[in-house]
């Protein structure tokens, strides 16, 4: 897993891990994900698609939050959804590796 303090933070603002509290811009602007490079964002990607099939579907994208924070919670199904809504691009309904692009999924808060 990747934790918290990979990204320079020792943990999350209990605020992003509240249920029905996750709000994926806000977790990258916290989190500065969004001013990794783009071989860290392929690292952040390859970690995330846990069945290594190049793309990340709805039941990996819930357990996001646990590859940062050890015990962390499970996204919510509404929360989920936002999130893969934001980076599905051609609405297939996963997201690619081209949809890593962090700085267009972070997007205007």
């Amino acid at each position: 897993s990747l934790q918290a303090g990979w990204l320079g933070q020792k943990e999350f603002p209990p605020s992003l891990l509240a249920p029905e509290s996750f709000n994926h811009k806000k977790f990258f602007q916290i989190s500065g994900m969004s001013k990794k490079s783009s071989n860290q964002v392929k690292e952040i990607f390859r970690i995330l698609d846990n069945d290594q099939s190049g793309f990340i579907e709805e039941e990996e994208l819930k357990y996001f939050l646990q590859r940062f924070e050890c015990g962390a919670r499970v996204l919510t199904t509404t929360e989920t959804k936002t999130f893969l809504a934001a980076a599905d691009h051609d609405g297939d309904g996963k997201i690619g590796a081209e949809g890593m692009d962090l700085a267009e999924v972070e997007g205007p808060m």
